[in-house]
């Protein structure tokens, strides 16, 4: 199932797989008003639909926008409230970039009125898609993980100090799921060459909080991959010559193999209590 800017790929596995971001397109009316394609562009999620190609092969349900975080993030607080009080962020409809860029030329930058109806737009379409095949899959489980994939650069001094870790779990302090899928993913990510964090920067965004439940069998987990984990990232400031690089499939077979293990361990903690096994 698609659409112009949503793409639906349903399968039967206890798996949906969420790619909020790495989505580039911006609508001219927008566009035309920011300072710079490439800013505007610049925090994608690069080539995330290209790294989790293995979900399609597991049978798993691939929910992924085409429309770019900087025309209204997927993974904020429709409210507009901080996912992250007192640390510095970006909001649902961004004005600059991670970096503190401003992206919008001035007094272009979206008014209330103009937000309210890009959440109409494409928020709420993709929530109501994440939470349609969540419902039809929990008619075929007793268990699903909703797996939230994302990426950031590697530094990024105005939101972390130093390095980010390659593997960055979030699981909103353990409220979004199991613990028991928790350990899993960390046993995965540990046995790798690939350093781990859980609930650190990235505890988890409006996705894993707004669709976590696992009490009612819905386990959301978000990964945030840095981006030298699988993409050959520049050292220091990025710029249009360098950002983004192509993707390399042999620069990212490691990590394409380690998050191959890490999705069958989703798929593992879900699949021993399926109701379709029972049939």
């Amino acid at each position: 199932m698609s659409c112009d800017w949503l793409t639906i790929r349903r399968g039967r596995a206890p798996l949906v797989l969420s790619i909020p971001h790495a989505g580039v397109d911006i609508p001219t009316d927008i566009e035309t008003r920011l300072i710079s394609p490439w800013l505007a562009r610049k925090d994608t999620d690069w080539w995330l639909d290209r790294l989790y190609e293995l979900a399609t092969m597991l049978d798993g349900t691939i929910v992924h926008t085409a429309i770019s975080r900087t025309v209204i993030d997927v993974n904020r607080d429709p409210s507009g409230g901080s996912l992250y009080p007192g640390q510095a962020t970006t909001g649902l409809c961004p004005t600059t970039t991670f970096d503190g860029e401003p992206l919008y030329q001035g007094g272009e930058a979206p008014d209330p009125a103009e937000i309210e109806r890009r959440l109409a737009r494409w928020f709420v379409p993709y929530h109501e898609a994440l939470s349609a095949e969540l419902g039809r899959l929990r008619g075929l489980h007793d268990q699903v993980v909703l797996y939230d994939a994302h990426s950031i650069r590697s530094s990024v001094p105005r939101l972390f100090d130093g390095t980010l870790a390659h593997f960055n779990i979030g699981t909103s302090g353990g409220a979004s799921c199991a613990l028991e899928l928790t350990t899993a993913v960390e046993a995965v990510c540990d046995s790798t060459s690939f350093s781990r964090v859980t609930n650190g920067r990235f505890s988890g965004g409006w996705i894993t909080r707004r669709h976590g439940n696992p009490q009612a069998g819905v386990h959301a987990i978000q990964m945030e991959l840095a981006c030298r984990s699988y993409l050959p990232e520049p050292l220091g400031r990025v710029d249009e010559t360098n950002w983004p690089p192509a993707f390399d499939v042999l620069h990212a077979r490691s990590m394409a193999a380690a998050l191959s293990r890490v999705v069958r361990a989703c798929l593992d903690f879900a699949a021993p209590s399926t109701r379709a096994a029972a049939r």
